[in-house]
């Protein structure tokens, strides 16, 4: 097993087991500590909150949660605002905003489908998606619906956690245009635009998606479930990462809760709320490692 988890990690590069494995023992401190959190608004519901609370409940360190999304998860860490950063998405190689950065995978997510609640659709396919997004499929007649145009929402900008994720995920292409008719800031106004227009769709992550008035709708015929994402059936998966920097003064703190989020205890929360802890998707890494294979077949790389 160790085996393959380091070959995964080494194939699509993945830090955490190419570090030296952290200390389970606590950071001592004479003093309360209060570190600082920055992230997307997706990580903060799927787990980072009530990780939060059970960690100042065992250690008495406070976290102090903020949003911003994942791109300020990650920069406001790499120029030392924030002790912590999450994110849904890894950091950007060649981007001087995100340099020095350690991001460690401590969950999956599963990116979903919202329409509003009175719409008829159940379920689309991995290629109606794509040709939604490629503006190929503008009516909802085409997919079965009400003859009425489909006002598709996306994030703006390309280095979002959900914009970026989604645009590999579906289209392999970190740079594939989306042909949407609004582009949103951040996953909140977008989720709560799709509460309101009977005829909008979007994209975001499930854990967030749960807590709004939406419908999520299978896709390829499989639903999110946490069994269905732990599986590797459900398509739509990706990893969420804490980020620190090792430069920080509070770096040893954030370690601590990091290593906390992965002892029984820690995985125990993250699995309460719905959300698959990183080592309990060993199908996922197995996917993902063939996935990496079958590329650098495809690159004439063996």
């Amino acid at each position: 097993m160790k085996k393959l988890l380091i070959i995964v990690a080494s194939l699509i590069g993945l830090p955490f087991l190419s570090q030296p494995v952290l200390s389970l023992e606590a950071v001592s401190s004479d003093e309360p500590v209060t570190l600082h959190w920055a992230g997307c608004g997706i990580s903060k519901k799927a787990y980072m909150v009530a990780l939060a609370k059970a960690y100042e409940a065992k250690t008495g360190v406070k976290i102090d949660i903020q949003g911003g999304g994942a791109t300020k998860g990650i920069r406001d860490v790499a120029d030392q605002t924030a002790d912590i950063g999450g994110s849904c998405r890894r950091r950007m190689r060649g981007h001087k905003e995100e340099k020095g950065v350690t991001m460690i995978p401590v969950a999956w997510d599963a990116l979903v489908v919202i329409v509003h609640k009175d719409n008829g659709l159940q379920t689309i396919s991995m290629d109606n998606l794509r040709k939604l997004y490629l503006g190929e499929i503008s009516n909802w007649k085409e997919l079965g619906g009400a003859d009425q145009p489909i006002h598709l929402l996306a994030r703006e900008g390309k280095s979002s956690g959900v914009g970026r994720t989604a645009r590999k995920l579906i289209f392999g292409d970190y740079d594939q245009d989306f042909a949407a008719s609004q582009f949103f800031p951040s996953s909140g106004p977008l989720e709560k635009q799709v509460e309101t227009d009977v005829y909008a769709v979007g994209v975001t992550g499930v854990s967030s998606a749960r807590k709004r008035n939406v419908k999520i709708l299978d896709l390829n015929g499989k639903s999110p479930s946490y069994e269905n994402v732990q599986s590797g059936n459900y398509l739509l998966y990706r990893p969420m990462y804490l980020a620190y920097n090792e430069n920080s003064p509070n770096a040893e703190q954030v370690k601590a809760f990091i290593r906390f989020a992965d002892t029984e205890e820690g995985r125990n929360v993250i699995r309460s709320n719905g959300t698959v802890p990183y080592l309990e998707g060993l199908n996922l890494m197995k996917t993902k490692l063939h996935e990496s294979r079958q590329a650098q077949r495809d690159q004439g790389v063996h």
